[in-house]
């Protein structure tokens, strides 16, 4: 397969807010390749990350440091870019820092969210992929998947910002943007993605990842939490896909304008044999720290089912739970130790297309 497989993008003016961020970078960076007219919107890289810069993305793109809950400025960015169609990522994307946060993280989720919802009927764009995540639905207990027309919400502050964000676009599709009988606007769901770059505090493979390049006591808080792992390039050719889909007018408004982007059910793995899976890649070996954090309200099991974009979007996950952990750490290292970040991203998003 082709990088240029979806030739779609070539020229056109995409915006992707929060691309500054893990998943936020990988899109851009993709995009760049498809030679699309990229436009961040984002807050300046927070200061241990790495991955934006090692990708020299501000070179590559036009970059804007804006915060998505300033309604003014990004209207004005809107309005003068006038893009084909955003890409909405931009949010607090930590659970841990929820608790620290709460209000930071509800009004970045939730009230930024609604002005990207608000700017986007303002200015008549077009299109618009809007991501949330998997944290969104209501986590009953079940040990069976969540599908797209499950119960949104959550006992924790994060999940129930993902939901509250969920349910606002749910009503500003409703109340104006609904117009047509194709659908250009549309939601996606996804969680626990890996993949290089990520280096945010409390996410369990950049904990380990530093752990073991500082050679510092390693520390896990949910080993038997299981979760629908996936590379980040998952989701992301998910995004790309349905965003090809929705510009070219092949969805029509009688679905449900929400998709989940998660493995088949195999992928799902314990955090502890996630954990052993990456320092064992890594070719060390190292001691594991069980603290439990009794705070921290976490779900034992969370899977979401891919059934959907499977049979609408003709979109399935590539990558195997082996070559997910391997392609994470490969990159790592090449970053560290070889410093090729870039020729190593490139290279792995077209092994993936290869696939």
């Amino acid at each position: 397969m082709s990088i240029n497989k979806l030739q779609t993008y070539k020229n056109l003016k995409v915006i992707v807010t929060g691309s500054t961020g893990f998943k936020g970078t990988w899109l851009c960076y993709w995009l760049h390749l498809l030679n699309a007219k990229v436009v961040g919107i984002a807050l300046k890289p927070e200061k241990d990350s790495i991955l934006f810069k090692k990708l020299l993305l501000s070179r590559k793109i036009k970059q804007i440091y804006l915060d998505i809950n300033n309604l003014k400025k990004l209207n004005q960015v809107i309005k003068k870019e006038k893009p084909d169609i955003i890409f909405h990522l931009a949010a607090q994307s930590v659970v841990s820092e929820s608790y620290a946060n709460p209000i930071g993280t509800i009004t970045t989720n939730v009230l930024g969210s609604a002005n990207i919802l608000e700017v986007v009927r303002i200015n008549e764009i077009k299109n618009l992929v809007y991501i949330t995540s998997d944290k969104c639905y209501l986590n009953d207990g079940r040990k069976t998947s969540y599908f797209e027309n499950d119960t949104l919400g959550g006992e924790d502050l994060y999940s129930a910002s993902k939901a509250c964000a969920e349910l606002v676009f749910e009503s500003y599709h409703k109340s104006f943007l609904l117009k047509n009988k194709k659908l250009s606007y549309a939601t996606t769901r996804a969680g626990n993605v890996i993949g290089g770059g990520d280096m945010k505090k409390n996410r369990i493979v950049p904990d380990v990842i530093k752990s073991l390049k500082n050679k510092t006591p390693l520390i896990i808080r949910s080993p038997n939490s299981t979760r629908p792992w996936q590379h980040v390039l998952e989701p992301i050719s998910g995004y790309l896909k349905l965003g090809e889909m929705l510009m070219n007018r092949k969805l029509s408004s009688s679905i449900e304008p929400n998709w989940n982007f998660g493995p088949n059910t195999i992928n799902c793995r314990t955090v502890i044999h996630v954990v052993k899976e990456v320092i064992s890649c890594w070719g060390e070996e190292k001691k594991i720290n069980i603290v439990k954090n009794k705070e921290l309200k976490e779900a034992k099991l969370l899977m979401i089912a891919n059934r959907k974009a499977k049979k609408e979007l003709d979109w399935s996950p590539t990558l195997n739970f082996k070559e997910t952990i391997k392609m994470t750490v490969e990159w790592y290292k090449n970053c560290f130790f070889e410093n090729n970040a870039e020729e190593t991203t490139r290279k792995q998003i077209e092994y993936f297309l290869r696939k």
